[in-house]
């Protein structure tokens, strides 16, 4: 005898090397000695009680999906009832306990009389004269049944079956019923032997997820049409694989919605490569040859840049699942480039700003927070830093080369914002920030102390616009004189802020007023009770987050959230308090009595009336 355990054990044929070879390899033998050498010498070199113990581990930590018919095919001539159970339901010791008896079995020597073992007085015979003996004998009304109901691709009604032979529904039920029978009493005979063990064959073959076309491809025969039904043999066969579903292309064994949560739970902690997501995967039961398509056709996957992540709705979890792929930080740009879906560009610069998941790295750049390094906060906030690491004052020309040597900012513009404002000469002509009597203009209130101003996670000032009909027309707004101050303006000031439909003037004459905003607000189709969050960035640009009005119906705290900007949901009202306080300047920590308090110093009356229950 020449076979080898693979042989007669077909699960080791599709299964990874990687996961067979810890739990099979022995020292004793060579290597991948389960399809290399034969079952015999493994037996007598090692013991067959320890090959069927390798055999029996291997079902459990591999195939415990499978029924044991499916691991060893022979067990189920040896031990019908026990070839119906999983190894997880019988446990190691019956599992080995019958692997044993079946290898036992096999390697019998021959009887030393010559005797040859008992076959079939038949020659053997391709497997689809085999199946045609069944419809042999049958009528044309049983074969026209068999062929257009049983084994058909597009089943005909019993209506017009009925109607073609003149009989009654009932009538052609019956005959159906009747084949059935007929079919099942000629696969328990021992004629039928040779395509029962085709299909355990095929059952180790197929695994437990595959391509349907797998089937009419498994053999070359499967594609030779019966000359008894003129249908091709592969429909007869998928009629005896019970336990297989055909579900959006794919055969699967079991529940195909089962299969898939199993499979997406594989990558709940993250990308992986696609190499490792295939042996993942294998041990499931999905041949690795098969697995890269399962895992394309399981929803909320998607293989990205030869990993495999999870996919799933929220565009903040695709841009995560991008940047871990890539593993450095990414553009707005290329990030909506390779979500490949329909995001606009402002939506995923909104959302890597305000989730803190994200981290701004560059100044066009976005990384995970989780990766740490330091955060991008602006030229001007930039250069205060390098100051403080520097002991209060610091060489422009060491400011210059630690920042654009960092970061994507230009030595011009890092040597205006130095000579700028907020930054005086030392004595030897180093700069430091400005002492305590301010170039500035020092407005009556600061911005934390403003209505309507709140502060983003990375440090940054917004003023909340709320719009209405002299903002749609085109007419120009107030703006409070903290915020103008925290612009940078004072008094006779101007300046010009660029968005990409045209610039925008701010100048102050006896108050801070802003120009038009109605490009802003037709690009993103406002209407009154929206609102528009605005700043100004350091390179002079109109920043600007746009937000619907509110729905009705949300409660209290989430209508007053969505004031700050804030539309994810919370956990609880303490955690509402802590993110007003810190939009507002508070300090963590901070109690409800002194977000309360601040709210109402700073005139913010509408979100109060949600706090206090009065709106």
């Amino acid at each position: 005898m020449n076979l080898s355990l693979s042989d007669i054990a077909p699960p080791l044929r599709w299964t990874s090397p990687g996961q067979v070879a810890p739990i099979a390899t022995d020292t004793r033998l060579p290597e991948a000695w389960w399809q290399a050498i034969p079952l015999e010498r493994a037996c007598s070199t090692v013991g067959t009680s320890e090959v069927a113990g390798r055999l029996a581990d291997l079902a459990l930590a591999c195939w415990g999906h499978l029924v044991l018919g499916d691991v060893l095919p022979l067990l189920r001539f040896a031990d019908p009832a026990a070839s119906a159970s999983t190894p997880e339901a019988l446990g190691r010791e019956a599992v080995h306990r019958l692997f044993t008896g079946v290898l036992e079995r096999l390697l019998e020597p021959v009887a030393e009389d010559g005797a040859a073992p008992a076959r079939s007085s038949r020659p053997d015979r391709p497997l689809p004269e085999l199946i045609d003996e069944v419809f042999t004998s049958l009528d044309d009304r049983q074969r026209a049944i068999a062929r257009d109901r049983l084994y058909a691709s597009q089943r005909v009604t019993l209506d017009e079956l009925a109607q073609r032979f003149s009989v009654t529904r009932e009538r052609i039920r019956q005959i159906e019923r009747d084949l059935r029978d007929h079919v099942e009493a000629w696969l328990a005979g021992p004629e039928a032997a040779p395509l029962v063990a085709h299909v355990s064959w095929l059952r180790g073959r197929l695994g437990s997820a595959v391509p349907a076309d797998d089937l009419a491809a498994a053999v070359p025969w499967h594609r030779t049409d019966l000359a008894t039904l003129t249908i091709p043999a592969w429909r007869f066969v998928r009629t005896l694989l019970t336990g297989y579903d055909q579900v959006d292309g794919w055969l699967v064994a079991g529940g195909a919605d089962e299969l898939r949560e199993k499979t997406r739970q594989l990558f709940t902690d993250g990308p992986r490569p696609l190499p490792e997501a295939v042996t993942l995967v294998s041990q499931l039961g999905i041949r690795e040859d098969v697995a890269e398509r399962w895992l394309l056709s399981v929803p909320q996957l998607r293989v990205l840049e030869d990993h495999v992540v999870p996919w799933p709705r929220s565009v903040n979890d695709k841009a995560e699942a991008v940047l871990a792929v890539a593993g450095n930080a990414l553009t707005p740009e290329e990030i909506q480039e390779r979500i490949g879906e329909d995001y606009s560009l402002v939506g995923i610069r909104n959302q890597l700003t305000a989730d803190d998941r994200f981290l701004r790295l560059d100044r066009n750049k976005y990384g995970l927070a989780r990766w740490g390094g330091e955060q991008y906060l602006g030229i001007r906030e930039m250069i205060v830093r390098e100051i403080e690491r520097a002991g209060g004052e610091a060489s422009v020309n060491t400011i210059v080369a630690n920042l654009t040597g960092r970061y994507d900012v230009s030595e011009s513009s890092v040597r205006a914002y130095a000579g700028g404002p907020g930054f005086e000469r030392t004595q030897r002509g180093w700069i430091r920030v400005a002492g305590t009597e301010p170039a500035d203009y020092q407005p009556r209130r600061d911005v934390s102390a403003t209505r309507r101003c709140f502060r983003s996670r990375d440090g940054r000032w917004w003023h909340r616009v709320d719009v209405n009909a002299e903002h749609l027309r085109g007419s120009g707004s107030p703006l409070p004189t903290g915020f103008a101050a925290y612009l940078g303006m004072a008094p006779g000031g101007q300046l010009t802020a660029s968005t990409p439909s045209g610039d925008v003037v701010i100048s102050w004459h006896n108050q801070p007023t802003m120009g038009s905003i109605r490009p802003v607000l037709a690009s993103s189709n406002a209407a009154e009770g929206d609102h528009v969050f605005l700043t100004v960035s350091d390179g002079g640009e109109l920043l600007t987050r746009y937000l619907p009005a509110a729905l009705p119906g949300i409660p209290a705290l989430n209508r007053a959230l969505h004031l700050i900007g804030y539309t994810a949901p919370v956990a609880s009202e303490a955690e509402g308090l802590r993110l007003i306080g810190a939009r507002i300047g508070l300090p963590d920590g901070c109690t409800r009595d002194e977000v309360v308090a601040r709210l109402r110093d700073r005139g913010d009356r509408e979100i109060l009336a949600y706090l206090e229950g009065t709106a």
